[in-house]
């Protein structure tokens, strides 16, 4: 077995036991779909893991150990700034050979990054507690999200969401900031945000003509 997979491995042994042990009290069950929230200004990473009936539960919040930048989207390359946005991960997007112990590519910049002309690479949400435009989740932390998103996609989810917001879009916390010069950008996150507060399924969300749109199809 090569050595990064000896690292995901020994991670997973680690802490699949206690994982496997909580998941059960809920009716979750290891290996199932899951979707991660990151909220920067709580600096908060939300693992939700999908029931039986296809709506999601809340399993564990993590603290983000690190992020750099300030609220607002990444813009460019060097920028430092952590992204905003709506990212799939898929299974090539795994990194368990980090020099930050695990980790997996958010996938920056989508299609609506691409839109706007955004540039940068290799965002990461990773273990250690340091950041250059990624989210450093310590190394417990992050052993326990690798081990469930790998476990998911093991299982058969093709890809999974996180969804990084500013803060929780809820509408006083929005209105508060109409001053800020991403106030429209963080409308077009509100719906999304506001989808899955309201039935607990991730919302499959487009980009057209450069703007976020909640697929209705």
């Amino acid at each position: 077995m090569p050595v990064a997979q000896d690292r995901a491995r020994a991670a997973e042994l680690r802490v699949r036991p206690d994982l496997e042990s909580d998941l059960g009290k809920l009716g979750l069950r290891f290996g199932a779909a899951v979707y991660m929230r990151i909220f920067k200004r709580e600096k908060l990473l939300e693992l939700w893991v999908e029931d039986t009936d296809g709506r999601f539960v809340l399993f564990r919040s993590y603290p983000v150990c690190a992020y750099s930048g300030d609220l607002g989207p990444k813009l460019r390359e060097g920028d430092n700034q952590a992204p905003e946005g709506f990212y799939r991960i898929s299974s090539r997007q795994l990194n368990p050979n980090s020099r930050f112990h695990l980790a997996f590519n958010l996938g920056y910049p989508n299609a609506y990054d691409l839109a706007h002309g955004r540039t940068g690479d290799f965002l990461m949400v990773h273990g250690s507690c340091v950041s250059i435009g990624c989210y450093a989740m310590g190394d417990d932390g992050i052993e326990e999200i690798y081990t469930l998103a790998a476990a998911a996609l093991r299982g058969g989810q093709s890809a999974f969401d996180v969804h990084a917001f500013p803060f929780r879009l809820e509408p006083a916390d929005l209105e508060a900031q109409r001053d800020s010069p991403w106030y429209a950008f963080w409308n077009e996150l509100e719906p999304a945000y506001a989808r899955f507060e309201q039935d607990r399924r991730v919302p499959r969300i487009r980009v057209v003509g450069g703007h976020y749109l909640i697929d209705t199809r």
